[in-house]
């Protein structure tokens, strides 16, 4: 077996972090608009807390990239 088609495994199965990154994202914001519906006075509260946790989950799938082109061209 090419060591090539190895590394391309590797990256591919280190980039299916990304769709949990994805979903969490996805999870955030719909939590945070439901809890403004029923709140709308905790909008402010609800909003820093929102961006805070998606950019938290957003790093994870930075972090997966740069794994995924360290495995590539590393």
């Amino acid at each position: 077996m090419d060591p090539l088609v190895g590394k391309y495994i590797g990256t591919g199965l280190v980039m299916l972090s990304t769709i949990g990154a994805g979903i969490a994202i996805g999870k955030i914001g719909s939590s945070a608009l439901d809890g403004i519906s029923r709140n709308p006075d905790t909008y402010g509260n609800l909003m820093t807390t929102m961006i805070l946790a998606i950019a938290f989950a957003e790093s994870l799938a930075i972090y997966s990239l740069v794994v995924a082109f360290l495995i590539l061209f590393g």
